[in-house]
């Protein structure tokens, strides 16, 4: 994708929450070599601090890659890197040790043993803290940190340490590695809540088209089971009559043809009050269902008065491009303009969630002709705007602003009433369409 800054923009929530996570784990390398792997060079002689600079940067890289694993198996993408934890952990204990053994035995100075003891306790709480990203319960997590103060302070009292020492090192093993597993714990909560909410919105989106679809094929079911069952006794009985050379035969097939023309109405009936739409109760529609999804919809403009077939195919691009902003945008704001200028309307629906040259946006510049390889919702509504001389355009309109217009000449003796947008809250219905989905 081009653009400055089009790589991140065009992610998803969930994709750019994941990038964030992981980035995050990536400069924790940087700022455990920085924050006690650095300052061995000013407080510990050489080769020492070579030593202890070494050890740290290769733990700072180990945890790197095996938090990176370990958050790919956290979103089902691998299995669990079990010899590469175990690695990280005996790593974490031996590099723990050997810069307490320098703290103790290293060469002196007036800050060598306390750059040392830094060591240990930085070395402990990152490993512990990367280590947590491989468990499910928050219990475990506990036991893990308070196990790690507890070896601490077992491991310095007999090298030599002070008791008061010992607990001082202990504790700060609490404080630093309870820090960073719960950062972990809450990366990992927060990345898995993002997207588990992703698929509810999707889930919902499938609902609607299927709870859509459900309605329609029970209108169907109405109209068309009770007439054909009526049909079926009505040629059955003309049969009977016609065998025995009875003349009420061709009545009943009369009779037939009555109910057979009655049947057609009433499904092209079913099918007209399926597929128009009223535009007032579409707008409501959308405010409802954006407002409830998190994003800030604003309609204004005149509502009433309009022809009810403008009305109609106007109401259809409001429940399409709604459709789009829901399933296809990370939009924050919605507008949506209503504008009666020199006998024509035009319908302006705007966002701010869909990058200018986003995967799935349409361009049409109300020549009525798709680009190839799109989908099929906005060539819905060119069909539906060219039955009233309509024309639709779509496309960016800006960094990260897409805008969807349609224009609608006005018949000379129509004036639209001014009338108050819809109250936000309205009760939202189903916005995608059971036989044109949109894909656009």
């Amino acid at each position: 994708m081009g653009g400055r800054g089009g790589w991140w923009r065009g992610k998803s929530t969930p994709a750019k929450v994941e990038t964030y996570t992981r980035w995050s784990f990536h400069t924790f390398p940087f700022v455990e070599v920085a924050t006690f792997a650095l300052p061995a060079f000013g407080y510990v002689p050489a080769p020492v601090n070579w030593i202890l600079f070494l050890l740290v940067s290769a733990h700072a890289a180990l945890a790197a890659v095996t938090a990176s694993l370990t958050l790919d198996w956290t979103r089902g993408r691998r299995p669990l890197p079990v010899r590469l934890l175990w690695a990280l952990g005996t790593a974490t204990v031996v590099i723990a040790v050997v810069s307490l053994v320098v703290a103790l035995h290293g060469p002196r100075g007036a800050d060598n043993g306390a750059a040392a003891g830094t060591v240990f306790v930085g070395v402990l709480s990152f490993g512990i803290g990367t280590l947590a990203l491989a468990v499910r319960e928050a219990r475990r997590m506990v036991f893990g940190v308070l196990g790690a103060a507890v070896g601490a302070g077992a491991v310095a009292v007999p090298a030599g340490v002070p008791a008061p020492g010992a607990a001082v090192a202990a504790g700060a093993v609490v404080l630093a590695a309870g820090f960073f597993t719960f950062t972990s714990a809450f990366s990992v909560w927060l990345l898995n809540a993002v997207y588990e909410l992703d698929e509810a919105r999707e889930t919902r989106a499938r609902l609607a088209v299927a709870e859509e679809r459900l309605r329609f094929g029970r209108d169907l079911h109405d109209v068309m089971g009770r007439n054909l069952a009526v049909v079926a006794l009505k040629s059955e009985l003309a049969v009977q009559l016609a065998r025995r050379g009875r003349p009420e035969a061709v009545e009943q097939m009369i009779e037939v043809q009555r109910i057979a023309r009655e049947t057609q109405r009433e499904v092209r009936e079913v099918v007209r009050g399926y597929r128009e739409a009223d535009l007032r109760t579409e707008l409501a529609g959308a405010q409802g269902v954006l407002t409830a999804a998190g994003i800030d919809c604003e309609v204004s403009g005149p509502v009433t008065g309009l022809p009810a077939e403008i009305q109609s195919a106007l109401g259809w691009v409001v429940r399409e491009a709604t459709t789009n902003v829901l399933r296809h945008g990370d939009a924050a704001r919605c507008a949506v303009s209503l504008r009666v200028v020199e006998g024509r309307v035009t319908l302006t629906v705007e966002n701010d969630g869909a990058p200018g040259t986003s995967t799935g946006s349409s361009t049409d510049t109300g020549t009525g002709t798709a680009e190839p390889g799109r989908g099929s919702g906005l060539a819905g509504l060119r069909e539906r705007l060219r039955e009233v001389d309509g024309v639709l355009r779509a496309g960016p309109a800006g960094d990260d602003l897409f805008r969807l217009t349609a224009e609608v000449p006005l018949p000379p003796d129509s004036v639209p009433e001014r009338a108050p947008a819809p109250e936000p809250g309205g009760s939202p219905r189903p916005v995608p369409h059971p036989v044109s989905e949109v894909t656009s």
